[in-house]
């Protein structure tokens, strides 16, 4: 027979009994304090809660954000949405695919260049980005509701800083 290790009476205990475990125990390192890391995850806790949300309405915040921009009336080309949210052309195809399929986008030709098409929103897409946003507001003021209004505004006005500092 072999020898097991024991453990010292009453350690598993002290170990789940422990104030300091899971993600608490890991905010004093320097991990936690890298605004890399920070942002990533600020993004993936909201962008969580965002989709959870979304559900109901069969959207993710990617497919909600090519909406609602096609909703801004400025009749932006897939490539310019590729560009703002900062992903490859093939998944805006297919996100505009998948709203287009809903009716609540259309591809239109470009006035500034025939070769290139503009996403514009239906009748049906402009209700269905109301009723969108909404769910998004709540979403953010889930994931901000520590923070003041004050602090709000100014971390809005950092990340718009940082998102759009010219690269």
């Amino acid at each position: 027979m072999s020898a097991q290790p024991t453990e010292a009476p009453g350690a598993q205990q002290e170990a789940s009994a422990s104030p300091h475990s899971g993600i608490e125990r890991l905010q004093g390192t320097e991990l936690a304090a890298e605004v890399e890391f920070l942002t990533a995850r600020a993004r993936s806790l909201g962008s969580g809660r965002a989709n959870q949300l979304l559900a109901d309405l069969d959207l993710k915040v990617r497919s909600y954000s090519v909406l609602s921009l096609a909703c801004s009336g400025e009749n932006p080309s897939q490539r310019e949405l590729a560009d703002f949210l900062s992903l490859d052309p093939s998944q805006i195809v297919s996100l505009v695919d998948q709203l287009e399929k809903r009716g609540a986008v259309t591809r239109e030709a470009d006035p500034r260049d025939r070769r290139s098409k503009v996403i514009a929103a239906t009748a049906a897409g402009r209700r269905l980005y109301r009723a969108a946003a909404a769910i998004v507001r709540e979403s953010e003021a889930q994931s901000l509701r520590r923070l003041s209004t004050a602090e709000r505004d100014t971390l809005r006005s950092l990340l718009q800083r940082v998102a759009f500092n010219g690269d």
